[in-house]
């Protein structure tokens, strides 16, 4: 029985917790992400273009 009672409390702190991860941090997070897709985008575009191309191209013996 006190299992199922800690089993509640346990996922009821979780819920309640508000650590977590902050707006600024996501926002950080994005300008990272963004930042390195502008600076890579030809070899980005290239490899995309390279995937495709032998998918294609294996798809067609199938």
């Amino acid at each position: 029985m006190w299992r199922v009672w800690y089993l509640k409390h346990r996922v009821r702190e979780t819920l309640e917790n508000k650590d977590g991860v902050g707006v600024v941090e996501i926002i950080l997070i994005l300008v990272v992400l963004i930042s390195l897709v502008v600076i890579f985008k030809s070899q980005l575009t290239s490899l995309v273009e390279t995937i495709f191309e032998k998918i294609t191209s294996e798809s067609s013996g199938i």
